[in-house]
């Protein structure tokens, strides 16, 4: 008899012109970058349908994929920014087209982090500003997956 305690996310930094992508391991516990999508379009509904392209090689692939984490943005003191409306409309349509329960994470501060992490390793501005979403998935990803062993 085989049991799989296999449980894995996709963390996604929505953004109007770039979406980063991270994913975590099988044990949901270490989210690393994965990649950057370029959206043709500023439509959160579009951008979801393009990211949604995505999910089946991760659902069909050994680990399988549990659910995806949006970061939503919003300010220091807690309040939605401008884009968190659009965030909002992109995870609800990413969950209808994917069927994956998708799970909002406050990403305050995370491309900032993204970018110290990133300027330590990398000199070249226009190197770092294409991973810079990934990263910031990453890490806000990361925050998700520490606060659910905390639960």
């Amino acid at each position: 008899m085989s049991y799989s305690c296999a449980v894995r996310f996709v963390g996604v930094d929505y953004g109007a012109r770039r979406v980063g992508l991270a994913i975590s391991d099988a044990t949901a516990m270490l989210a690393r970058p994965w990649q950057v999508v370029t959206t043709d379009e500023p439509d959160p509904e579009h951008a979801a349908a393009m990211i949604a392209d995505f999910m089946p090689m991760l659902v069909n692939d050994g680990d399988g994929l549990d659910g995806i984490v949006v970061g939503l943005p919003k300010r220091l003191d807690g309040t939605d920014t401008d884009q968190t409306p659009n965030a909002r409309i992109f995870g609800e349509a990413l969950e209808v087209i994917t069927g994956l329960p998708v799970t909002f994470q406050d990403e305050r501060l995370t491309s900032v982090e993204a970018e110290a992490q990133l300027a330590q390793r990398e000199k070249d501005w226009k190197k770092r500003k294409q991973q810079i979403d990934a990263v910031a998935a990453a890490i806000m990803l990361q925050d998700f997956l520490d606060a659910r062993v905390r639960a």
